[in-house]
């Protein structure tokens, strides 16, 4: 009698063990980074009366919860200084810090933060809240991911409307001397970071 008892047991037992040893070998949990910002790069362009001007920001910070096969935990937590927008020439950033474009003075700085991210053909796709000039929408980012000997780099870019959040009042609100549309493209080069 035991012994016809005991494969029954031990099946089940063979079985349950696979599956929590599947759970356990299952994606591991997202990295922990912060971007370097000697090493980083966040940049923005647009059209001015035709031709295309670029700028960077010079301080930003950047902390990146990620890992390719845990998406589900993916975080991008970015705070952007909005005063140390640098195009190369000061009357025009002394324009765009002013109250009718970024209006630093009420809102120095603007924040990107993630809910969702997806696999797609060229890399991954994310999905988040940008707030801007007190306005805050979704707006979505494509990147590529790739780990470094020292923590990983990560690239990418997005497209935005600055009129849907104000970021142009007055002369500048009209698009014929200032294109509606502007790109943001960055490089970043992650270093672990301990969780707090």
């Amino acid at each position: 009698m035991h012994r016809v008892a005991m494969p029954q047991v031990a099946v089940p037992a063979a079985f349950l063990a696979a599956v929590l040893g599947g759970a356990l070998m299952a994606g591991a949990p997202a990295v922990r980074y912060a971007a370097d910002p000697g090493a980083s790069r966040l940049e923005f362009s647009g059209l001015q009366a035709g031709a295309e001007f670029k700028g960077v920001f010079r301080k930003f910070t950047a902390i990146i919860n990620f890992s390719p096969d845990a998406l589900a935990d993916a975080r991008f937590d970015v705070e952007i200084d909005l005063i140390s927008l640098d195009t190369l020439d000061e009357d025009r950033d002394g324009v765009m810090r002013g109250a009718d474009i970024f209006d630093v003075a009420h809102f120095p700085t603007a924040h990107y933060v993630t809910r969702s991210f997806v696999k797609t053909a060229s890399g991954y796709s994310a999905v988040g809240a940008l707030t801007l000039r007190g306005v805050t929408k979704e707006v979505p980012v494509d990147f590529q991911f790739a780990a470094t000997a020292g923590g990983a780099k990560l690239s990418g870019g997005a497209r935005l409307k600055r009129l849907d959040f104000g970021v142009g009042q007055g002369e500048w609100k009209s698009t014929k001397s200032v294109a509606d549309e502007v790109n943001v493209a960055f490089t970043l080069l992650l270093k672990p970071k301990p969780a707090p």
